[in-house]
């Protein structure tokens, strides 16, 4: 499939897909860290915890201490459980939430140091822009269950999300400007999310907005009361769940693959991606269904 396809090729370029610029390279230690680069966390306590049942895998920042901040451990824990099993037929979609009043408050700032070397600071920012994109390439929809804040990398990987659903009790902001520190790459993501002048207010003045104020600029799908946040979630979950993942795999790669493309471009893509859908196993299945009027049986 085209989704596993795109995954296979992200994970091939390695740790060394992102290249600083010439004066500042990365060290060759961070560009060769061989098949182990993909998420393998140093050993100790998880940040993160992680439940699979009936297709849907939970993924819970659970550091609330430390107000959920995305350290290098925790994005290399996050790296690995998205990882894992990526391509397994049991896997049909991914929730990431958070333990405490904080979703996340975005990078460890004691992690920025001076004391920690230029090096060290490459690899925070490379990981991180890992995990985000690996978002995107991952063949499963993944969804962000957010209740509380998320600041600069939080609201980034809440951007990143395929679905973002929201308590009304949220709040998003990119405040790295007001300490001297732009919120460069998570302004990537929100850019992608947010008409542009909304991005460059938060990035410029680091001012939160709220729930209803980010849905109705598109960086959340649905803002609901505290108490049905779980629910409406699992429901939209339960949904995909319950659906063939070869083709939304395919649906989900090709969306991603026809947005930056001019229009014709776009069409060819998804005109061509219709007619493999259609020779699909479950593509045939879900038409015959529909005709004789019977719920599909899906082939995953």
């Amino acid at each position: 499939m085209a989704s596993a396809t795109g995954l296979r090729a992200f994970l091939a370029k390695g740790p060394g897909w992102l290249r600083r610029s010439p004066w500042a390279p990365l060290a060759a230690g961070l560009c060769s860290r061989g098949p182990t680069w993909a998420g393998q966390p140093e050993p100790g306590p998880r940040p993160t915890s992680v439940r699979q049942r009936d297709g849907i895998r939970h993924i819970v920042l659970s550091n609330p201490k430390n107000r959920n901040a995305l350290s290098l451990a925790t994005l290399k824990f996050l790296q690995s459980d998205l990882l894992r099993e990526a391509e397994s037929t049991d896997l049909r979609v991914i929730i990431i939430s958070a333990e405490g009043s904080v979703f996340s408050s975005g990078h460890d700032l004691k992690e920025l140091m001076d004391g920690q070397g230029q090096d060290y600071h490459a690899e925070v920012f490379q990981t991180c822009c890992e995990v985000m994109m690996l978002i995107q390439n991952h063949p499963v929809p993944v969804i962000a269950m957010v209740n509380g804040l998320a600041t600069a990398a939080g609201c980034q990987l809440v951007a990143s999300c395929d679905i973002a659903v929201a308590s009304n009790k949220s709040s998003f902001a990119t405040p790295g400007v007001n300490i001297g520190l732009f919120c460069s790459t998570p302004g990537v993501a929100l850019g992608r999310a947010v008409p542009r002048k909304v991005a460059l207010e938060m990035l410029f003045t680091g001012e939160p907005i709220s729930a209803q104020e980010a849905l109705l600029h598109g960086l959340l799908s649905k803002v609901v009361p505290e108490e049905q946040l779980e629910e409406e979630t699992m429901r939209i979950a339960r949904k995909i769940a319950s659906l063939s993942r070869p083709v939304v795999s395919l649906g989900k790669a090709t969306f991603y693959k026809q947005l930056p493309q001019d229009l014709r471009t776009a069409y060819y893509l998804t005109s061509q991606t219709m007619v493999d859908n259609v020779a699909m196993q479950d593509g045939q299945e879900g038409i015959k269904a529909f005709i004789q009027k019977r719920k599909p049986t899906w082939s995953h």
